[in-house]
This record gives structure tokens, C-alpha cells and sequence, in this order.
């Protein structure tokens, strides 16, 4: 069996802490469990990646409304983001992991993810 590696599939997960990156890509899907649309991002640097999933829920929003603030792009109310506009911005992101329980299996899972949305 051949297997092509895509542009930017060599990279690894980024390492916890601090991690100065881009977005350089962002894709669209709504969650497994409930159905809520999400964005995830896909933060990258020189050194590897990471992907979060933005969920818009009104527990989502302050996530969403930050990330777009960190990389200078204001949220008023009434006002529509538009992901398109994330691409190519650069920010500071904190890696890290954390644990839930999957309301489908009842079983602990540990996410790695960015968190944290820091202007450059």
C-alpha cells in the first residue's frame, strides 16, 4: 500500500506551553453527540500543530469572540464573524490537555488542545 503524505501531515503535535503559531487552516463540522456547529483551527508553527474546535454554543462564544479579538478583528453584537478572516493570523497559544467524560461511553478522554488565545 502507497500512502501520500499531504503538506503538513509531517508535522507532530506541538509540544505543551507556550507555542507562538499561524492558522493556517480552518474547517467547518457540527459535533458528533449533539449537533452544534463548530469551526476547528488549525494552529502551526516551525515545530508541529495543533487543531481546536471552536463550538458555537453560547458556552462557545467567549472562546469564539476571543480568538477573533486576539488576532484584531473586534465582535460587536449584531455583527457576523466570518472564519475566512482567521487565516494567516499570527497569535500565542498555550498547549495543554484536558479531560471530560464522553456523555456517549461514559469514559474519561484527554484532549490535547490550545487554549489560552494570546495577541502577538
Amino acid at each position: 500500500m502507497k500512502i501520500a503524505v499531504e503538506k503538513g501531515q509531517e508535522k507532530t503535535i506541538l509540544a505543551d506551553g507556550r507555542q507562538q503559531v499561524t492558522i493556517t487552516d480552518i474547517q467547518e463540522g457540527t459535533s458528533e453527540h449533539k449537533g452544534i456547529p463548530f469551526f476547528a483551527v488549525r494552529f502551526e508553527n516551525e515545530d508541529g500543530y495543533i487543531s481546536h474546535r471552536f463550538y458555537q454554543s453560547s458556552a462557545g462564544m467567549p472562546a469564539i469572540i476571543g480568538l477573533f479579538e486576539q488576532v484584531g478583528i473586534e465582535a460587536k453584537e449584531g455583527q457576523e464573524l466570518d472564519t475566512k478572516q482567521l487565516l494567516g493570523k499570527q497569535l500565542t497559544i498555550e498547549v495543554g490537555e484536558r479531560s471530560y467524560t464522553d456523555p456517549e461511553t461514559q469514559n474519561e478522554r484527554t484532549l490535547k488542545q490550545a487554549v489560552n488565545f494570546l495577541a502577538s
